[in-house]
């Protein structure tokens, strides 16, 4: 595959913990990343509030920052999934059994566990 950890962007750390305990049960490795007000300028509009696009080049981070403008107020987080959504290669010794050619359903492991958890905690 093309990538072996998904960024987690939130700006709430009881949801991000949540998810990165669910990462580590599942298997399905999450990376925390800074969610900077830097990337702001990335979807500047000069016709409107926002653009939904930081460019070719805009990055996850851009694709974070526009996503929090909408969710103030609430717990939420963002996980780039995109790297993690296909296997080109197959599986290997050091990669799991599961992961066979072509698309990895990336993130469903985890968000069931995560749920799982959610469910049945205190």
């Amino acid at each position: 595959g093309t990538g072996i950890a998904a960024g987690l962007f939130s700006t709430a750390d009881d949801l991000a913990t949540s998810l990165q305990a669910a990462s580590a049960t599942s298997g399905e490795r999450l990376w925390r990343m800074p969610l900077y007000d830097d990337y702001l300028h990335k979807i500047e509009s000069l016709t409107a509030d926002l653009t939904n696009s930081g460019g070719r080049m805009g990055g996850v981070g851009a694709s974070a920052i526009f996503l929090k403008q909408f969710a103030e107020g609430y717990p939420w987080a963002h996980l780039d999934i995109a790297g993690m959504s296909f296997e080109e290669s197959g599986g290997s010794p050091k990669r799991p059994a599961y992961l066979v050619k072509g698309g990895t359903g990336f993130g469903v492991r985890l968000l069931v566990q995560f749920l799982r958890d959610w469910a049945f905690s205190d």
